[in-house]
């Protein structure tokens, strides 16, 4: 972070100091206890909806608040500086967009249902041959860490690359508040947190937030293959507009898709001319996801050349369809950082290509954070299932069960094992698996259990 005497942010947010001395240099603002531990000279804004923590404040001396309320208790605290404003929410915006605008930097902004945190750090990895890049780390998009990103950006950066994910209506467009993107992605849109955003139609409409998000001239990178994606209305947006794709005619698309050691081999096709592409990682979404990257680093001066050579050490990450050999000689395919239908059809696409003849087994618990989808969501993965084909089916939960007998009725010739105990699944896998069997494993990103039931069999 840019670092600021109290004096300059008492200027920024129009505050009066009511205690503490003005040279006070201020190198770090958090979120509300969103900080690191241990670190002094903070500036926190103190936020009503936040209960206040005297002790906690204690713990960061010397350090200083903004306050829009006047605390009796505060002035006998030494070390402590006091700024205090008319409104504390207003006061956080108004430094949010005085540091965003203290840099003239390409900053992308990425949303997707699936594929957001890998196209994220395929970008950052590229940029970074050359550059040094703000990022997000994994995928810790929460709201509560936008400022803790936006403030990593200082005079030394030259590119910043967010992931913003939708937990609800509104996420994306806050994001944007934070970071006003130059670049915008929407990797895809299919269905997920629809007990917050409710309907399908209200998902669709978060994710195109994006669109709005972006300034007149920003970039808008979309998926053209994607059907959701297609129904966001681009009739205002008065920026640039590039399409990535594979099926269908776009800006970058890739053809003569193989899959090769350790990852996908194509050519890309842009204005530029006709390359020779690897990304490790097996899959036609990880040829998607490249896409989308050669896109923005495209538009932030790096030709394909050099995003090619950039690509083909490009580490794919864990539990995104990792694979390896793990328990008794089996393939272990862990793909347990999210469940939803297109991550579904992705790693089911995987699995018959790995397996390629192999006994092929599938493990899934419930797909979460459906409402009143989840029947019908759960259905259309039943019918995934029984279109690409699979050997046993294992299943956890319920909606699991539910899908696994779905996929038998649309005529799908296999058998399911259906428990409710992990344990009686650990069992049951250390009985069936060995060199000759490919295993997928299918489950949300917080499902800690399965996880470390995924990380016995890999190793």
């Amino acid at each position: 972070m840019k670092a600021f005497s109290i004096s300059e942010i008492r200027q920024i947010i129009d505050g009066e100091l009511l205690q503490g001395p003005d040279n006070l240099v201020i190198d770090y603002i958090p979120y509300y206890k969103n900080i690191l531990k241990h670190k002094r000279n903070v500036l926190i804004f103190i936020q009503k909806k936040f209960k206040f923590d005297l002790n906690y404040i204690k713990s960061r001396l010397p350090c200083a608040i903004v306050i829009d309320d006047f605390y009796d208790n505060l002035t006998s605290i030494q070390g402590l500086t006091v700024i205090k404003v008319t409104n504390v929410k207003s006061a956080l915006w108004k430094f949010v967009h005085y540091y965003r605008q203290l840099f003239t930097i390409p900053v992308v902004a990425i949303t997707g249902t699936c594929g957001k945190t890998t196209t994220k750090e395929m970008i950052a990895h590229i940029l970074r041959g050359n550059k040094i890049v703000q990022s997000t780390v994994s995928s810790a998009n929460s709201r509560l860490a936008h400022l803790h990103y936006l403030i990593g950006i200082n005079e030394h950066t030259d590119a910043a690359v967010f992931e913003t994910a939708v937990g609800m209506p509104g996420d994306v467009r806050n994001a944007c508040r934070y970071f006003k993107p130059t670049i915008g992605i929407i990797t895809n849109i299919g269905a997920c947190h629809l007990n917050a955003c409710k309907t399908i139609d209200a998902y669709v409409k978060a994710k195109g937030e994006m669109v709005d998000g972006l300034s007149d001239g920003g970039v808008l990178i979309l998926n053209a293959d994607d059907e959701k994606t297609k129904s966001i209305s681009l009739v205002n947006f008065k920026g640039k507009i590039v399409y990535f794709g594979i099926k269908n005619s776009a800006d970058f698309r890739a053809i003569d898709i193989q899959y090769s050691e350790g990852g996908m081999s194509f050519t890309l096709k842009c204005k530029h001319g006709t390359y020779p592409m690897f990304i490790p990682g097996y899959g036609d979404h990880q040829v998607a996801n490249a896409l989308a990257a050669l896109a923005a680093v495209n538009e932030i001066g790096i030709t394909m050349n050099q995003a090619a050579k950039r690509l083909q050490s490009f580490k794919n990450l864990g539990r995104h369809l990792e694979i390896v050999t793990g328990y008794n000689g089996a393939t272990i395919i862990d793909d347990t950082w999210n469940f939803n239908t297109t991550s579904l059809e992705a790693g089911m696409k995987v699995l018959n290509h790995v397996a390629n003849g192999k006994q092929r087994v599938a493990l899934f618990t419930d797909m979460a954070s459906l409402g009143d989808y989840s029947i019908q969501l759960h259905k259309e993965a039943g019918e995934i299932v029984n279109k690409y084909g699979v050997d046993t089916i294992i299943t956890v939960g319920n909606r699991a069960k539910e899908m696994a007998n779905y996929a038998l009725e649309l005529g799908l010739n296999c058998t399911v094992h259906s428990f409710t105990d992990y344990n009686q699944v650990h069992t049951l896998l250390k009985e069936i698996l060995d060199e000759n069997s490919t295993i997928l494993i299918k489950s949300f990103g917080n499902n800690t259990t399965i996880i470390k039931l995924a990380t016995f069999f890999k190793n």
